[in-house]
């Protein structure tokens, strides 16, 4: 027992004296160099906050000007319903595309979003895709929504959902 008393004590009065290895080249952490920080070499206020990212193009993000929304009109409309909201409405659309594989599917207003004669226009659009095939109904199948705020619904009196053959109209309750 005296042993291990006399060795604990020999070893931690030797590690007490190595505080200067800390500062030697023989320490691994000293063999790479000191991080050194220095001022940004920019005069823009945004772009020197590191806590704004850098608008890059990447293969998750498109550019601004590939933002144009490619859809096309569906085949049909099936049904228009108008669900209130917290602070407006919830225009749901379904309708019917002529083939399979449909997608990206929006409610595209007409006029700006804005009633004219009462009447508030959008049209069913798709991304739809030319070699699938047509398949059953129940396959076609696409819906999509889209926000109304209550201003815009009291100006409106009939909201009317296009496609390429028919269009689908609900009438609003005030």
């Amino acid at each position: 027992m005296r042993a291990v008393v006399t060795l604990v004590t020999i070893s931690s009065l030797t590690l007490a004296g190595c505080s200067g290895f800390r500062d030697s080249r023989a320490n691994p952490a000293n063999w790479f160099g000191g991080g050194r920080s220095a001022p940004a070499l920019t005069t823009d206020a945004a772009a020197a906050n590191p806590l704004i990212p850098e608008e890059r193009d990447s293969i998750f993000r498109r550019a601004p000007e590939e933002e144009r929304y490619q859809g096309t009109p569906i085949h049909a409309v099936q049904e228009v319903l108008i669900e209130p909201s917290s602070g407006g409405a919830i225009i749901k659309a379904t309708g019917l595309s002529l083939r399979q594989g449909a997608f990206d599917v929006r409610l595209v207003p007409e006029n700006e979003g804005v009633p004219v004669d009462g009447v508030l226009s959008y049209t069913l659009r798709a991304v739809q895709r030319t070699d699938t095939p047509q398949g059953p109904e129940q396959t076609r199948r696409v819906s999509a929504g889209r926000f109304i705020t209550a201003q815009t619904l009291r100006e409106a009196r009939e909201v009317r959902v296009l496609a390429q053959t028919n269009s689908a109209a609900s009438v609003s309750r005030r």
